[in-house]
Protein backbone atom coordinates (compact mmCIF):
# COMPACT_ATOMS: atom_id res chain seq x y z
CA UNK A 1 0.00 0.00 0.00
CA UNK A 2 1.40 3.50 -0.99
CA UNK A 3 1.88 5.99 2.20
CA UNK A 4 1.46 9.16 1.54
CA UNK A 5 0.94 12.31 3.60
CA UNK A 6 0.78 15.90 3.77
CA UNK A 7 1.70 19.23 5.15
CA UNK A 8 -1.40 22.07 4.03
CA UNK A 9 -0.97 24.91 5.41
CA UNK A 10 -2.91 28.48 5.32
CA UNK A 11 -1.14 31.56 4.05
CA UNK A 12 -2.66 33.77 6.52
CA UNK A 13 0.81 34.66 8.14
CA UNK A 14 4.29 33.43 8.85
CA UNK A 15 5.06 29.52 9.42
CA UNK A 16 5.88 29.20 12.99
CA UNK A 17 7.71 26.54 14.81
CA UNK A 18 3.96 24.46 14.88
CA UNK A 19 4.30 24.45 11.66
CA UNK A 20 7.52 23.33 10.91
CA UNK A 21 7.32 20.21 13.52
CA UNK A 22 4.00 18.96 11.78
CA UNK A 23 5.90 19.08 8.27
CA UNK A 24 8.96 17.93 9.10
CA UNK A 25 7.29 15.10 11.07
CA UNK A 26 5.00 14.09 7.84
CA UNK A 27 7.74 14.45 5.55
CA UNK A 28 9.97 12.01 7.99
CA UNK A 29 7.13 9.71 8.01
CA UNK A 30 6.58 9.44 4.38
CA UNK A 31 10.62 9.15 3.86
CA UNK A 32 10.54 6.50 6.92
CA UNK A 33 8.08 4.20 4.40
CA UNK A 34 9.17 5.14 0.77
CA UNK A 35 6.18 7.30 0.52
CA UNK A 36 5.18 10.45 -1.04
CA UNK A 37 4.92 13.83 0.77
CA UNK A 38 2.47 16.65 -0.61
CA UNK A 39 2.02 20.12 -0.02
CA UNK A 40 -1.55 21.68 -0.26
CA UNK A 41 -2.11 25.10 -0.03
CA UNK A 42 -5.66 25.64 1.76
CA UNK A 43 -6.17 29.01 0.22
CA UNK A 44 -9.99 28.91 0.81
CA UNK A 45 -10.53 32.32 3.24
CA UNK A 46 -9.77 34.74 0.02
CA UNK A 47 -9.78 37.42 2.57
CA UNK A 48 -7.27 36.48 4.77
CA UNK A 49 -4.35 34.93 2.25
CA UNK A 50 -1.66 36.67 0.83
CA UNK A 51 0.46 36.02 -1.73
CA UNK A 52 3.26 37.14 0.19
CA UNK A 53 2.80 35.04 2.88
CA UNK A 54 2.49 31.76 0.14
CA UNK A 55 5.81 32.78 -1.09
CA UNK A 56 7.09 32.27 2.30
CA UNK A 57 5.67 29.26 3.17
CA UNK A 58 7.87 27.61 -0.12
CA UNK A 59 10.90 29.39 1.27
CA UNK A 60 10.28 28.22 4.63
CA UNK A 61 9.95 24.45 3.41
CA UNK A 62 12.85 24.50 0.85
CA UNK A 63 15.32 25.77 3.96
CA UNK A 64 14.30 23.17 5.70
CA UNK A 65 15.03 20.89 3.35
CA UNK A 66 11.50 19.60 3.11
CA UNK A 67 11.01 18.66 -0.62
CA UNK A 68 7.16 17.79 -2.01
CA UNK A 69 5.32 16.36 -5.40
CA UNK A 70 4.27 18.91 -7.85
CA UNK A 71 2.15 20.22 -8.68
CA UNK A 72 0.77 22.16 -5.52
CA UNK A 73 -2.31 21.46 -5.05
CA UNK A 74 -4.30 24.85 -4.35
CA UNK A 75 -7.42 25.29 -3.21
CA UNK A 76 -8.56 28.05 -4.43
CA UNK A 77 -8.31 26.12 -7.84
CA UNK A 78 -10.83 23.76 -6.57
CA UNK A 79 -14.24 25.76 -6.21
CA UNK A 80 -16.07 23.92 -8.74
CA UNK A 81 -15.24 20.87 -6.69
CA UNK A 82 -16.58 21.64 -3.59
CA UNK A 83 -19.76 23.25 -5.45
CA UNK A 84 -20.45 19.83 -6.79
CA UNK A 85 -20.00 18.47 -3.58
CA UNK A 86 -22.79 20.77 -1.86
CA UNK A 87 -24.81 20.37 -4.91
CA UNK A 88 -24.86 16.54 -4.13
CA UNK A 89 -25.16 17.09 -0.40
CA UNK A 90 -28.58 19.56 -0.70
CA UNK A 91 -30.11 17.21 -3.46
CA UNK A 92 -29.83 14.38 -1.10
CA UNK A 93 -31.53 16.52 1.66
CA UNK A 94 -28.72 16.68 3.94
CA UNK A 95 -28.01 20.26 3.98
CA UNK A 96 -30.10 23.10 5.79
CA UNK A 97 -29.76 26.74 4.70
CA UNK A 98 -29.27 28.69 8.37
CA UNK A 99 -29.38 32.54 8.50
CA UNK A 100 -28.02 32.73 11.83
CA UNK A 101 -25.21 35.14 12.87
CA UNK A 102 -22.98 33.87 15.62
CA UNK A 103 -24.74 36.14 18.14
CA UNK A 104 -27.90 34.79 17.13
CA UNK A 105 -26.88 31.49 17.94
CA UNK A 106 -24.90 32.34 21.23
CA UNK A 107 -28.49 34.22 21.96
CA UNK A 108 -29.86 30.78 21.59
CA UNK A 109 -28.16 29.01 23.66
CA UNK A 110 -27.94 30.70 26.72
CA UNK A 111 -31.57 31.57 26.45
CA UNK A 112 -33.84 30.01 29.70
CA UNK A 113 -36.85 28.19 27.87
CA UNK A 114 -33.79 26.19 25.31
CA UNK A 115 -32.84 24.42 28.47
CA UNK A 116 -29.35 24.14 26.12
CA UNK A 117 -25.54 24.41 27.66
CA UNK A 118 -23.87 26.36 25.17
CA UNK A 119 -21.65 24.18 24.88
CA UNK A 120 -18.53 24.50 22.19
CA UNK A 121 -17.45 21.63 19.71
CA UNK A 122 -14.82 21.44 17.31
CA UNK A 123 -16.47 24.15 14.93
CA UNK A 124 -17.57 26.43 17.72
CA UNK A 125 -20.56 26.83 19.75
CA UNK A 126 -23.20 23.45 19.00
CA UNK A 127 -25.83 24.81 16.89
CA UNK A 128 -29.12 24.96 18.74
CA UNK A 129 -31.54 23.90 15.24
CA UNK A 130 -32.91 27.28 14.91
CA UNK A 131 -33.14 27.01 11.23
CA UNK A 132 -32.52 23.42 10.54
CA UNK A 133 -36.65 23.27 10.19
CA UNK A 134 -37.42 26.61 8.86
CA UNK A 135 -37.16 26.03 5.21
CA UNK A 136 -39.16 23.90 2.68
CA UNK A 137 -36.39 22.25 0.83
CA UNK A 138 -37.67 23.13 -3.01
CA UNK A 139 -34.64 24.82 -4.57
CA UNK A 140 -32.53 22.89 -7.28
CA UNK A 141 -29.12 23.98 -5.92
CA UNK A 142 -28.02 25.83 -2.53
CA UNK A 143 -28.64 29.05 -2.20
CA UNK A 144 -25.46 31.50 -1.67
CA UNK A 145 -26.93 33.49 0.96
CA UNK A 146 -26.42 31.89 4.25
CA UNK A 147 -24.30 29.06 5.91
CA UNK A 148 -25.17 25.37 5.13
CA UNK A 149 -25.29 23.48 8.09
CA UNK A 150 -25.72 19.43 8.41
CA UNK A 151 -28.63 17.97 9.14
CA UNK A 152 -26.37 15.82 11.67
CA UNK A 153 -29.43 13.58 13.42
CA UNK A 154 -30.95 12.27 10.28
CA UNK A 155 -27.55 11.76 9.12
CA UNK A 156 -26.36 9.86 12.66
CA UNK A 157 -30.14 8.07 12.05
CA UNK A 158 -29.47 6.73 8.53
CA UNK A 159 -25.98 5.83 9.19
CA UNK A 160 -27.43 3.70 12.28
CA UNK A 161 -30.41 1.94 9.44
CA UNK A 162 -27.82 1.15 6.95
CA UNK A 163 -24.70 0.21 9.26
CA UNK A 164 -27.49 -2.25 11.13
CA UNK A 165 -24.97 -3.95 14.19
CA UNK A 166 -22.15 -1.50 13.92
CA UNK A 167 -20.67 0.61 16.70
CA UNK A 168 -21.04 4.09 14.56
CA UNK A 169 -18.43 5.90 13.15
CA UNK A 170 -14.89 5.03 13.83
CA UNK A 171 -11.09 6.00 12.60
CA UNK A 172 -7.86 4.34 12.90
CA UNK A 173 -5.56 6.59 14.99
CA UNK A 174 -1.57 6.23 15.22
CA UNK A 175 -0.99 8.99 17.02
CA UNK A 176 -2.91 9.77 19.76
CA UNK A 177 -5.53 12.73 20.53
CA UNK A 178 -5.09 15.10 23.37
CA UNK A 179 -6.07 12.40 26.01
CA UNK A 180 -3.89 9.90 24.65
CA UNK A 181 -6.76 8.07 22.70
CA UNK A 182 -4.98 5.91 20.09
CA UNK A 183 -5.98 2.64 18.44
CA UNK A 184 -9.70 2.29 16.64
CA UNK A 185 -11.44 4.89 17.67
CA UNK A 186 -15.16 4.97 17.45
CA UNK A 187 -18.16 7.61 18.14
CA UNK A 188 -22.04 7.07 17.72
CA UNK A 189 -24.76 9.17 16.30
CA UNK A 190 -25.45 10.36 20.15
CA UNK A 191 -22.05 11.82 20.31
CA UNK A 192 -22.39 13.62 16.81
CA UNK A 193 -25.32 15.40 17.80
CA UNK A 194 -24.36 16.26 21.33
CA UNK A 195 -20.89 17.46 20.89
CA UNK A 196 -20.46 18.25 17.25
CA UNK A 197 -24.21 19.41 16.03
CA UNK A 198 -25.55 20.71 12.52
CA UNK A 199 -21.98 21.80 11.19
CA UNK A 200 -21.37 24.31 8.44
CA UNK A 201 -20.60 22.78 5.36
CA UNK A 202 -20.16 26.21 3.23
CA UNK A 203 -19.66 29.84 4.88
CA UNK A 204 -21.09 33.38 3.08
CA UNK A 205 -17.67 34.45 2.46
CA UNK A 206 -16.19 30.98 0.72
CA UNK A 207 -18.40 29.04 -0.61
CA UNK A 208 -17.18 25.92 1.22
CA UNK A 209 -15.29 25.42 4.79
CA UNK A 210 -12.61 23.63 5.98
CA UNK A 211 -14.20 20.58 6.61
CA UNK A 212 -15.98 19.95 3.56
CA UNK A 213 -12.71 21.00 1.26
CA UNK A 214 -10.17 19.22 3.36
CA UNK A 215 -11.97 15.54 3.05
CA UNK A 216 -12.14 16.25 -0.70
CA UNK A 217 -8.44 17.52 -0.99
CA UNK A 218 -7.33 14.70 0.91
CA UNK A 219 -9.21 12.13 -1.48
CA UNK A 220 -8.51 13.43 -4.20
CA UNK A 221 -4.43 13.63 -3.34
CA UNK A 222 -4.85 9.86 -1.77
CA UNK A 223 -3.11 10.65 1.21
CA UNK A 224 -3.28 7.48 3.45
CA UNK A 225 -1.91 8.65 6.44
CA UNK A 226 -3.21 12.51 7.77
CA UNK A 227 -0.56 14.20 10.24
CA UNK A 228 -1.58 17.19 11.99
CA UNK A 229 -1.57 18.38 15.63
CA UNK A 230 -3.97 17.37 18.36
CA UNK A 231 -6.29 20.40 18.46
CA UNK A 232 -7.60 19.14 15.07
CA UNK A 233 -8.52 15.72 17.09
CA UNK A 234 -12.33 16.18 17.51
CA UNK A 235 -12.38 17.89 14.03
CA UNK A 236 -11.82 14.32 12.50
CA UNK A 237 -14.76 13.08 13.61
CA UNK A 238 -16.47 16.03 11.30
CA UNK A 239 -14.02 14.25 8.52
CA UNK A 240 -15.14 10.78 8.67
CA UNK A 241 -18.43 11.96 8.78
CA UNK A 242 -18.23 13.61 5.68
CA UNK A 243 -16.18 10.58 4.02
CA UNK A 244 -19.34 8.27 4.75
CA UNK A 245 -21.55 10.44 3.40
CA UNK A 246 -19.39 11.43 0.34
CA UNK A 247 -18.44 7.66 -0.25
CA UNK A 248 -14.48 8.89 0.03
CA UNK A 249 -12.03 6.66 1.89
CA UNK A 250 -11.00 7.27 5.22
CA UNK A 251 -7.49 7.65 5.96
CA UNK A 252 -5.44 7.08 9.02
CA UNK A 253 -4.41 9.63 11.49
CA UNK A 254 -1.47 10.72 13.37
CA UNK A 255 -2.05 13.26 15.75
CA UNK A 256 0.84 15.28 17.59
CA UNK A 257 1.46 16.81 20.30
CA UNK A 258 1.42 20.74 19.93
CA UNK A 259 4.24 22.90 20.25
CA UNK A 260 3.72 25.41 22.87
CA UNK A 261 5.30 29.10 24.34
CA UNK A 262 7.06 29.11 27.31
CA UNK A 263 3.79 29.53 29.19
CA UNK A 264 2.05 26.77 27.61
CA UNK A 265 -0.67 28.41 24.84
CA UNK A 266 -0.33 26.62 21.69
CA UNK A 267 2.14 28.97 18.96
CA UNK A 268 -0.43 30.93 16.67
CA UNK A 269 0.91 33.28 13.31
CA UNK A 270 0.66 36.46 15.16
CA UNK A 271 3.23 34.83 17.41
CA UNK A 272 5.80 36.51 15.24
CA UNK A 273 8.67 35.53 17.72
CA UNK A 274 9.02 32.24 17.05
CA UNK A 275 8.35 32.52 12.90
CA UNK A 276 10.99 30.60 11.17
CA UNK A 277 12.24 33.57 8.80
CA UNK A 278 13.02 35.15 12.24
CA UNK A 279 15.06 31.65 13.63
CA UNK A 280 16.40 32.20 10.35
CA UNK A 281 17.37 36.04 10.37
CA UNK A 282 19.10 35.35 13.81
CA UNK A 283 21.08 32.63 11.93
CA UNK A 284 19.52 29.21 12.88
CA UNK A 285 20.16 26.49 10.64
CA UNK A 286 17.56 23.63 10.38
CA UNK A 287 19.27 21.41 12.11
CA UNK A 288 18.98 24.08 14.96
CA UNK A 289 14.83 24.17 14.30
CA UNK A 290 14.76 20.25 14.67
CA UNK A 291 16.49 20.08 18.18
CA UNK A 292 14.31 22.68 18.73
CA UNK A 293 11.00 20.99 18.28
CA UNK A 294 12.05 17.46 19.52
CA UNK A 295 12.59 15.70 15.96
Amino acid sequence: MAFVTRFAPSPTGPLHLGHAYSAMLAHDMAQAAGGTFLLRIEDIDQSRCRPEWEAQIYDDLQWLGLSCQQPVLRQSQRQHIYAAALNRLWAQDRLFLCTCNRRDILQALSAPQEGVPANFGPDGPIYPGTCRDKQIHSAASPRPDGVLRLRMDQITADHAAMQSGSDGFSFQEDGSGPAGETGLIRFDARYLCDHIGDIAVCRRDMATSYHLSVVLDDAAQGVTHVVRGQDLFEATKIHVTLQWLLGLPTPIYHHHSLIRDDQGKRLAKRDDARALSRYRAEGATPADIRRMVGL
